[in-house]
């Protein structure tokens, strides 16, 4: 069954017996299970006044807990899944945004998220785990919004399932809605690059907190009736005894995390040799992996490796490089992979031949219907129905796509996405900053990392770790920048506005 456009018809998909969502050292949860968790979840929604297009704010841990939430949540409500590193400062700054009405976390949680829930009078329910039963089975607790909701029920394929932030240079965080259909349509779209059939088997390694990981492995592999395992996030230690354990058939992850486990594979010869035995498939997103990792891992595992290329905008999935026999051309993310993509003119909007470079554009099911309460962000982003992803590049005569360079200044530090304007904010509230600017550096492993140049007060004095200190008590610990120039002037261009692309050469950095 393919014509799933919510999640709870996604969940249809897979027979009642056949594995869904397992973990390390755990029962595995049936699709029956499933089932039946999303409609008690729902119900239990209702009964707390939490219904349709209602959001529910969700810190957890990674965790089979953690995507079974998402998903069951999702059934019958908008999910709005946090990063548990934020602080309290940040949980404060989302939850209001997001104007959420609950906030789940798990039982014994003490998340400062808490405490902004307890400021705002925003309710908070308890995700009390099924230890003894299988993963990913959960009850929820609490007192909800003290009524129960008007507009109960599965959801419908235009309500909206997923929110997540999004951020700009120069702009504050921008709220992504995804519809049900937004976000099955890009399942549906993964299932088929990657051929999912009911016996795949996915080891999820991703944050469940990113569109990668909820999309990518969680959805992908029960919209094709296949089971997803998810491990408490990456262990470097521990991901060869998961690969042993599950006998995954697939896993995907992010340029960094396939390199570090290359730099394990020579110990675990052993787990290497039976990893071989049974993964179908490497997938790999959310950066570009450099073509000689692509090679060292398809010559580790026996397996092609597969580059994708994908956005929160675009529910994820945009193109990916196919399986064989097809061609897969290191370098590339490959061919469009659900939605339409084109090349579009920077200038006037047109759409270019091949060959030609300019701005990927998309369109398709899986594309959000536009920034939510933010007509000037549509205005520039939408343009002839197409969406423009920021990113500058080229398609070949056999439609593949590659990225010649980014056209927006967000730092992409391992997958992880980052706001240089937020970053700058922080920094400028230190009593000795006259001046800030955060920028990209380039990083070996990482791809990029986060470097701030400043200017100080007159008469005022610092050192770089006492300012790196500042930041880390008011943001999490991958915004902190890694380098932290002081100068008496920071480099300006021509009509005297701080530029922040081509500020790592300009001083030395790079």
């Amino acid at each position: 069954m393919t014509d799933y456009s919510t999640l709870r018809e996604l969940l249809n998909v897979g027979a009642d017996g056949d594995p869904a969502i397992g973990a390390p050292e755990r029962s595995v949860l049936d699709y029956a299970g499933l089932r039946a968790l999303a409609d008690t979840t729902v119900a239990r929604l209702n009964e707390l006044g939490i219904g349709r297009n209602d959001r529910v704010a969700i810190v957890l841990p990674n965790s089979p807990e953690m995507a079974s939430a998402f998903v069951m949540i999702g059934c019958g409500a908008t999910t709005a899944p946090l990063n548990p590193a934020y602080r309290e400062d940040e949980y404060d700054f989302y939850l209001d945004d997001l104007n959420a009405k609950a906030l789940v976390v798990e039982q014994g949680s003490e998340s400062p998220a808490l405490a902004v829930a307890k400021k705002r009078n925003i309710p908070v329910l308890t995700l009390v785990a099924d230890s003894s039963g299988p993963a990913g089975n959960f009850t929820l607790e609490g007192e909800g919004l003290g009524a129960t909701a008007t507009n109960g029920g599965p959801a419908e394929p235009d309500d909206v399932g997923l929110v997540l932030h999004t951020s700009g240079t120069t702009s504050r965080p921008k709220i992504v809605p995804l519809t049900q259909r937004n976000i099955t349509a890009s399942a549906h779209h993964i299932g088929a690059s990657l051929n999912l059939v009911s016996g795949d088997k996915c080891l999820n390694i991703m944050p469940l907190f990113h569109i990668h990981g909820l999309i990518a492995a969680v959805l992908s592999s029960l919209g094709a009736g296949a089971s997803v395992y998810c491990a408490p996030g990456f262990n470097a230690l521990k991901v060869f005894g998961w690969l042993d354990e599950i006998e995954p058939s697939w896993y995907t992850a992010v340029p960094t995390m396939h390199q570090t486990i290359l730099s394990r594979a020579a110990r675990n010869p052993e787990s290497v040799g039976r990893a071989r035995k049974n993964l179908r498939l490497v997938r790999s997103s959310s950066a570009s992996l450099p073509p000689q990792v692509m090679m060292e891992l398809e010559k580790t595992f026996d397996a092609p490796v597969v580059e994708a290329y994908g956005m929160t905008e675009a529910a994820h999935q945009m193109a990916c490089n196919p399986l064989p026999p097809a061609a897969r051309k290191p370098g590339s993310v490959g061919i469009a992979a659900g939605p339409e993509v084109a090349i579009m003119s920077e200038t006037d909007g047109a759409l270019l031949d091949i060959g030609a470079t300019g701005e990927i554009v998309i369109r398709g099911p899986n594309v959000t219907p536009g920034y939510e309460n933010n007509p000037d962000a549509n205005a520039t982003a939408f343009t002839d129905g197409w969406f423009r992803t920021g990113d500058q590049g080229v398609m070949d005569d056999e439609g593949y796509i590659s990225i010649t360079g980014r056209l927006k200044e967000i730092i992409n530090r391992g997958g992880e996405k980052i706001s240089p304007r937020e970053v700058d904010e922080v920094l400028m509230d230190h009593p000795a900053v006259a001046q800030a600017v955060t920028f990209a550096v380039p990083h070996d492993k990482l791809g990029e990392d986060v470097a701030a140049a400043i200017v100080l007060r007159e008469g005022e004095t610092v050192e770089e770790r006492e300012v790196r200190d500042f930041v880390s008590k008011q943001l999490a610990d991958f915004k902190v920048p890694r380098k932290v120039v002081i100068l008496d002037e920071i480099p300006k261009g021509a009509t005297g506005k701080l530029q922040r692309i081509g500020l790592a050469e300009k001083l030395g950095l790079v």
